[in-house]
């Protein structure tokens, strides 16, 4: 089981790999399209299984439009079923990207599996609608190599508590911190309930200085949890887990 945290800048953008199939975990802003589709070349990516949308913010699903109309074959799109566009006559990113194509669209609700070569990926959440859209957002939990990782997308702390409430959250070997280190996210009932031991944060502290927020260090460092940062990085982060071990470089 991999995953490649792309450096798309403030923003987020994750390739997960487990034997033959491909994910892209949302898709970077518009501006970083052409970069992502270049990562993805590198990597040996002809063909992706599925575009996975956390949730609607331009810096998760702005590359969304110009990845699909690039030559890169994607068999499917998958969106949670919540969300709150930001005008009321709005149209959700996936309409835009969509618009010109019969691409399939599948709208997850906490629960569903998503198929995984050689392991599971699983919808934890969200399990409500919240009138805030990072609270909608897709938490995935993928299992595969002996290990796990848990995805968060922008998740902020009622989501956080409502899945904790519901006795959803264990421990995992890998987590995406959410909201890009944001203060407004990470709890320490999040932290001490899943003890990961790799934290990852995609952010860039030039565009968003208030990423990582201290605390959010402060916590994980209290907890013992090494600390990844795309911004660290020319390409990315790639965390791979193979026989239980959690092997960390950076690109």
């Amino acid at each position: 089981l991999s995953l490649l945290a792309i450096n798309v800048g403030k923003a987020d953008c994750l390739l997960l790999r487990s034997g033959e199939t491909a994910y892209l975990i949302d898709t970077g802003t518009k501006k970083t399209a052409d970069q992502v589709l270049e990562v993805l070349n590198a990597c040996g990516v002809d063909h992706l299984n599925g575009i996975i949308l956390t949730h609607t913010h331009a810096d998760h699903a702005g590359g969304l439009k110009k990845i699909i109309e690039s030559n890169l074959p994607v068999d499917a799109i998958y969106a949670p079923s919540f969300y709150v566009l930001k005008k009321e006559d709005g149209k959700h990113p996936i309409e835009k990207a969509l618009k010109k194509t019969e691409m399939r669209v599948i709208w997850l609700n906490a629960g569903d599996e998503i198929p995984l070569d050689e392991g599971h990926l699983q919808v934890l959440g969200p399990v409500e609608k919240d009138e805030i859209e990072n609270n909608n957002s897709l938490v995935l939990l993928a299992e595969g190599g002996g290990g796990s990782m848990l995805l968060t997308g922008d998740m902020e702390f009622p989501e956080e508590q409502t899945l904790l409430q519901r006795g959803l959250l264990h421990h995992v070997d890998v987590l995406k911190i959410g909201n890009h280190g944001e203060g407004d996210a990470t709890s320490e009932a999040l932290i001490a309930e899943t003890t990961p031991s790799l934290a990852i944060i995609s952010t860039n502290t030039e565009e968003e200085p208030d990423t990582p927020d201290p605390r959010v260090m402060k916590l994980l460092n209290q907890y013992q949890i090494s600390v990844a940062q795309t911004q660290e990085t020319n390409t990315g982060v790639l965390i791979t887990i193979k026989d239980g071990q959690v092997l960390t470089e950076y690109k």
